[in-house]
């Protein structure tokens, strides 16, 4: 199972803690860590992945697999910049978003409209001609977080299979 994780690129020393603690809980539970490969919370979910034993992978803006941080395993360069934020997005059955600015609001709106399921760690809320926008599962922390994403990923995975079943 490939779960993204986005999020701040400069976080907060509790966003990093959270982040590393996410990265353990996915890896523990055997599926990929997919994120933009770069530093902060990027880095923080792949050094908890690979502290457990983890696979991560890096999908980056430039052109340069050691732009990587030290902890993906998979290096993907895109030479897109921000426009790789879809292909991170995408590439996960589920997504996990851990605080972020502009950017990773951007990745959670590509995910919602495809339809991807976002889970949230202190990160955005939306809201859609003034009322708020359930459209982001909240998570308490990151325990849960994982669970939420495991779940929905399974979820979205079972329909996918059943559609392709049905359209036989």
């Amino acid at each position: 199972m490939l779960i993204s994780v986005i999020g701040a690129s400069q976080p907060q020393a509790e966003l990093i803690a959270i982040a590393e603690e996410v990265g353990q809980e996915l890896a523990k539970r055997g599926a990929t860590v997919v994120c933009g490969g770069l530093g902060g919370v990027m880095e923080a979910v792949c050094r908890g992945a690979k502290a457990a034993g983890g696979r991560t992978v890096g999908i980056l803006p430039g052109n340069d697999p050691k732009e990587a941080n030290q902890w993906v395993d998979i290096p993907i360069c895109t030479g897109m910049g921000y426009g790789r934020n879809i292909m991170v997005v995408k590439s996960g059955q589920a997504v996990i978003a851990i605080g972020g600015a502009f950017g990773t609001l951007s990745e959670i709106g590509h995910a919602l409209g495809e339809g991807i399921p976002v889970i949230g760690l202190k990160t955005w809320t939306i809201s859609q001609n003034g009322r708020k926008n359930r459209s982001i599962i909240v998570a308490k922390d990151p325990h849960e977080a994982v669970e939420k994403a495991m779940e929905a990923a399974a979820k979205r995975s079972l329909k996918a299979l059943t559609q392709r079943g049905a359209g036989r």
